[in-house]
Order: C-alpha cells, then structure tokens, then sequence
C-alpha cells in the first residue's frame, strides 16, 4: 500500500469509535483484499481472467478491489483455493 494512502487510513483509523475487535476486522479485511489484488497482478490477471479462473463474477471482483464489499468465506475459498493459497 502506498504510504501517503497508509498514513489516512491510519488517521482515519484513529478517529473511529471502534473496540479493538472491529479494528482488528477491518484490518484483516483491508489485509485480504489487498492480498487477492497482489495476487491478480502478480499472475498478470485481468479482472476479467481472474473472475472467470476463481468463477466468480467480474463485477464482484471489482467491487472486492474497490473494497466496496466484503466477501464470505465460501468466497475467499473460491479465489484462494484454484491459486493455490488457503487461509
């Protein structure tokens, strides 16, 4: 992550009225979503071949990298599993 993006959301962070279990689930989600994008880049993937290799649809993937969903542990098994990752 881009340090000027880290250091606002480590502001941001600090100013949300969270225990430290939410924090820890926000970070753990930030953490995976940006792994699932480090690994579409590395395999020089485009949504759309990453999609259709984790067969899921390119339009949740890309709300997945825009970190505008969550996704269910069925589906961080669909992505991670034909990589080769597991949790």
């Amino acid at each position: 992550m881009d340090n000027k993006y880290s250091n606002k959301w480590s502001e941001f962070k600090d100013s949300l009225e969270l225990s430290k279990e939410e924090l820890s689930e926000i970070d753990l989600k930030v953490e995976l979503l940006g792994k699932i994008l480090e690994i579409r880049k590395e395999k020089g993937l485009t949504q759309a071949e990453f999609a259709k290799l984790c067969n899921i649809k390119q339009e949740y993937l890309v709300r997945l990298e825009k970190s505008k969903t969550a996704p269910q542990i069925d589906t961080l098994l669909k992505i991670l599993i034909p990589l080769g990752y597991k949790l």
